[in-house]
């Protein structure tokens, strides 16, 4: 079985109007909630093995928050994450290493969204409806699936575990 951990970077800064939208910093929200996700998540033991994230300035701020928490997994930074659409990302997961059971893509929406909506085909009720509204930012999706190697990864073939937001935290 392959656990993959969708995480949308938390909030980003838009007051200033100087900066493209690839080098946004977090906004003080985002700085907040980045390490509540990644302290929930350890207590969770949702820990990956492996994680892609987007080289925007917003995505490595976010995982640059939550890294240590989560032990600090081996980390590749990828210009083809930055506003990807479902089969860039798909392409990206494809070639992720074999030893790679538990992998992580930290990105942004709607790419995430419409990628978690590609993927899930079963699993948590409320979750799946929750996800077909929104995929808000420092969101989690965990989807599992019955699979070997990333390489086979396919539509409607996850069971969706989890569906969390800062807002829902416990």
């Amino acid at each position: 079985m392959l656990t993959l951990f969708l995480f949308r970077h938390a909030k980003s800064a838009w007051d200033d109007a100087s900066l493209s939208d690839f080098d946004r910093p977090l906004a003080p929200r985002g700085e907040r909630a980045a390490p509540q996700m990644a302290n929930y998540m350890r207590a969770a033991g949702l820990r990956p093995d492996r994680v892609l994230c987007s080289a925007a300035r917003r995505t490595r701020d976010t995982w640059a928050l939550m890294a240590g928490t989560l032990d600090e997994p081996r980390t590749t930074y990828l210009n083809e994450i930055y506003e990807a659409k479902v089969e860039a990302l798909l392409t990206s997961i494809r070639r992720a290493p074999a030893d790679a059971r538990r992998l992580m893509l930290i990105g942004h929406n709607p790419g995430l969204q419409d990628l978690a909506l590609n993927l899930v085909g079963s699993g948590d009720r409320a979750g799946r409806e929750a996800l077909t509204e929104n995929f808000p930012t420092a969101c989690l999706a965990v989807i599992d699936f019955e699979i070997e190697a990333w390489r086979d990864l396919a539509p409607a073939s996850g069971r969706l575990t989890l569906f969390m937001t800062p807002r829902r935290l416990p």
